[in-house]
């Protein structure tokens, strides 16, 4: 293969039989149950990266069950997203994201920066409640369960709620593992159908796990779950603040 072939076919690793298709991807019958919670703001401030700015000390926190999604297959998520601002705007960050299928952890790392690490989510329907739990390495690290439909929700409201600006802090490492890659980038989630939505009573329970550190944002208070059923296509994303940039005007005005 020469240097022309490498460029040309150099979409991702590997080079010959990439670990995913190119984008963007479609979700079809993509099942959330997020539940808001109260945290410490100290806890929030240790790992909400600047220049977001955190509005208030509160966690969302999803599971995704994601039966029917293009290049990606069906798999299911969960993780924390916390709500913040970035230059006036409503957004939320993605802290944490642990998932089951290997094709969306590469492609979310490498493509977005979403940080995917591997683990055994679920999210099931279980008599009159939705349970989801998390296991890692064989502990369970989560368990939460919600009360199944109790109050039809306005589903233009919840798709509105859904069309907002979403952050991640993408980390490429040089081969020499100091930082090649450093970027807060924005994504949105785009044609947005939502198939019905509810609200209902919910409780959540985080357990401490050396590499799954969900209890690191403590659960205070418990301020409403929500359940929906979408259609959507997960936007590709661009880069709003290049930390590696900022460092080489530093350098560079030393100099």
């Amino acid at each position: 293969m020469n240097l022309a072939d490498v460029k040309t076919n150099a979409f991702a690793m590997p080079l010959t039989n990439a670990s995913y298709p190119p984008g963007p991807y479609r979700f079809y019958d993509r099942e959330f149950m997020t539940i808001t919670y109260r945290t410490d703001m100290e806890a929030l401030r240790r790992v909400v990266p600047e220049p977001l700015e955190i509005a208030e000390p509160l966690v969302k926190y999803e599971f995704i069950r994601m039966p029917d999604s293009t290049g990606f297959g069906n798999y299911t998520e969960t993780g924390q997203v916390i709500p913040v601002r970035f230059q006036g705007r409503e957004g939320g960050y993605t802290h944490a994201m642990y998932l089951d299928d290997e094709s969306p952890i590469a492609g979310g790392r490498e493509i977005w920066g979403f940080p995917k690490k591997f683990a055994a989510p679920e999210l099931v329907s279980d008599k009159d409640v939705l349970r989801g739990t998390l296991d890692v390495n064989g502990v369970r690290v989560v368990n939460a369960t919600m009360g199944y439909k109790h109050r039809s929700l306005d589903v233009e409201k919840v798709r509105q709620s859904l069309l907002g600006p979403n952050f991640l802090l993408k980390i490429i490492p040089h081969a020499d593992c100091t930082p090649r890659i450093c970027e807060l980038v924005e994504y949105h989630l785009e044609d947005v159908v939502v198939k019905g939505a509810w609200e209902g009573p919910a409780g959540i329970d985080l357990h401490s796990h050396a590499l799954a550190p969900v209890a690191d944002l403590p659960v205070r208070e418990v301020l409403g779950a929500t359940h929906y059923l979408t259609d959507l296509t997960l936007g590709l994303g661009r880069v709003v603040h290049d930390y590696m940039a900022e460092d080489g005007a530093a350098a560079r005005a030393v100099e």
